[in-house]
């Protein structure tokens, strides 16, 4: 291991052969994605510095390079905005995905963050002897009190194993990598999913003139994207102060079926749980309808029950149906990938990579680890998870006295030791 620099002094020329070791004054924040960017900016304003280590080469990643063109924020834009500062006025309610790209960029503009791209972390620890954390990229390692993992929920592309899909001779792809209905014109395309993007993707077919099927496997809540005029979720936010949640998702519910009808007919059965209690306990989103439906009913858009096998050509179905396809979409989801790569601190997290404590505690585990996009309740988690995690640091931070130069310090006495053993 090299010898422990400082963070402003870290660019200076070292052996190749031994990774650069660099000291953080303040935290370790892992991802560049607007949790990332949350965390840093909350910790910005009370005056605590923080690194951000990225493993792409641009802030939210995720949205400049896996979301497709037509892509538009589900939710209106004044609960998508991160903690300190909101989105320009002119912006429209609901923000598209090159409008939150430049909103985000303006963002870390604004409160002068910089994260260090291209560091693909390959594995944090804690030193239990030094009392810090040791996180590990390609080519550095990093040393801080604490760290911050921002990677969030949805990290790497789901891609399930379904029988028979290698056979496929055409075109399989995740929707993480899909752009535009345009490159699929007057195909007959099978949809592997029903969630938000199942539906965007498929009615985005629709529009290009190609014959999508979709598959529903499971049950799925559709809901109206708005309610007499209003946000869906606004209400929701809006009732829930004041009602138990069982009886606001009876009332979404109620509207959901006198706007929509019953979808049931339309092979999208409804779960048995409320929609709001369901993604609370399993981060399953209800579909925000904003056109798919009518083109399931005009027939469009053909629902398909889950599928038995791909074939050579096509695919098989479990009702006995056989149909060829041009290409297959995968709107099957993303997931967190903190178990490949959180040495120390997996017993905070589940095997699927999530905080074991649920919201709204599941922002801090132990020895300096914090969680930040993790809670299931998107943007408006996030913000207020960065807040608690920025208030929590600057408090040990104050009551430390700041003394980092110490410490930095200490761990180089520490490794000067620790090499001669």
């Amino acid at each position: 291991m090299g010898s422990c620099k400082d963070q402003e002094d870290d660019h200076h020329e070292q052996e190749q052969e031994e990774p650069k070791c660099v000291w953080v004054h303040g935290p370790i924040i892992v991802g560049a994605g607007p949790s990332g960017l949350a965390a840093a900016a909350c910790l910005s304003q009370n005056q605590i510095p923080s690194l951000i280590l990225e493993k792409s080469d641009c802030i939210a990643s995720l949205w400049q390079y896996r979301t497709y063109d037509r892509l538009k924020l589900h939710l209106p834009k004044q609960f998508c905005e991160l903690p300190l500062m909101g989105f320009p006025e002119n912006f429209p309610k609901y923000p598209s995905k090159d409008q939150f790209i430049s909103y985000m960029e303006s963002y870390a503009s604004h409160f002068s963050i910089h994260p260090r791209f291209n560091q693909t972390v390959l594995a944090a620890e804690f030193d239990s002897v030094s009392g810090f954390w040791k996180v590990s990229t390609q080519d550095s390692q990093y040393i801080s009190r604490w760290i911050v993992v921002a990677t969030g929920e949805n990290a790497e592309p789901v891609v399930p194993e379904i029988l028979g899909i290698e056979r496929f001779t055409r075109t399989v792809v995740h929707t993480s990598m899909y752009k535009s209905g345009s490159e699929f014109k007057n195909q007959r395309v099978l949809v592997v999913g029903c969630g938000n993007s199942g539906m965007e993707v498929s009615l985005d077919l629709c529009r290009q003139n190609a014959i999508p099927h979709m598959v529903v496997r499971n049950t799925v809540h559709v809901l109206p994207r708005e309610m007499f005029g209003f946000s869906t979720f606004g209400i929701a936010m809006g009732l829930m102060k004041w009602l138990p949640l069982r009886l606001v998702d009876k009332i979404l519910l109620l509207v959901a079926n006198l706007t929509l009808g019953n979808t049931d007919h339309l092979g999208l059965r409804r779960p048995k749980t409320g929609p709001i209690e369901l993604k609370n306990a399993t981060g399953k989103t209800p579909v925000l309808d904003v056109g798919a439906l009518s083109q399931i009913r005009s027939g469009k858009i053909k629902v398909m029950e889950g599928v038995k096998e791909i074939t050579r050509n096509g695919a098989k179905f479990i009702d006995g149906q056989e149909k060829e396809f041009d290409s297959i979409i995968l709107a099957t989801g993303y997931r967190s990938n903190v178990p490949s790569w959180l040495k120390q601190g997996c017993d905070f997290f589940t095997k699927d990579g999530m905080p074991k404590t649920p919201f709204p505690n599941g922002w801090k585990g132990e020895r300096g680890l914090y969680t930040v996009g993790f809670t299931r309740r998107g943007l408006l988690g996030t913000a207020s998870d960065a807040m608690k995690i920025a208030n929590d640091i600057t408090e040990q931070w104050r009551m430390a006295g700041n003394k980092d130069g110490k410490n930095s310090s200490s761990y180089v006495i520490f490794l000067k030791e620790t090499k001669r053993k």
